[in-house]
């Protein structure tokens, strides 16, 4: 916390004012990063992209692929924390609960998209792009334009009549 005054230029009584303890600056910046990271980047920027669900759906997986070559890219912050704290966390649930939110809007898509049981395509989905994220932490640039080729497989199956 010591750290996080001296940046910010605040006095210490100031900073646990607005947050009683370290947990709640944690859940707070959680707060503020899904509002800017994924509805004021990743949804508009997708929706930019792309009018049909389909296109928007895969055009986060272009949004990851520039992320990724970033030089200050460092991976997912809801991911990182979930890891370093654990689910059980205060700031590991409100990880849990941002996965939720983006699992919602995969399966809004999937579902606008007209596929066969959206939720199982936005689980699926999630777990591409989380596995993309810890790829790209390895060095590997690439892991969005794979990962979106995966995506476009799970589309094209849950496109089938029949599930197999």
């Amino acid at each position: 916390m010591d750290e996080v005054v001296a940046r910010a230029g605040v006095a210490k009584a100031t900073l646990y004012h607005h947050f009683a303890s370290k947990d709640d600056l944690i859940v707070a910046f959680l707060q503020e990063r899904e509002e800017r990271w994924t509805f004021g980047w990743v949804v508009a920027e997708a929706e930019r992209r792309a009018d049909d669900p389909e296109g928007q759906l895969l055009a986060i997986f272009d949004l990851f692929d520039e992320w990724f070559r970033r030089d200050d890219y460092e991976g997912c912050s809801f991911l990182n924390v979930l890891v370093e704290l654990g689910r059980d966390h205060p700031a590991g649930r409100a990880s849990v609960r941002h996965m939720a939110t983006i699992k919602g809007l995969l399966s809004s898509l999937a579902e606008g998209a007209g596929l066969r049981d959206p939720d199982a395509v936005a689980e699926s989905c999630h777990l591409i792009m989380k596995g993309a994220v810890v790829q790209a932490i390895e060095g590997d640039v690439d892991a969005a334009r794979r990962a979106r080729v995966l995506a476009r497989l799970l589309i094209h199956h849950h496109r089938e009549e029949s599930p197999v």
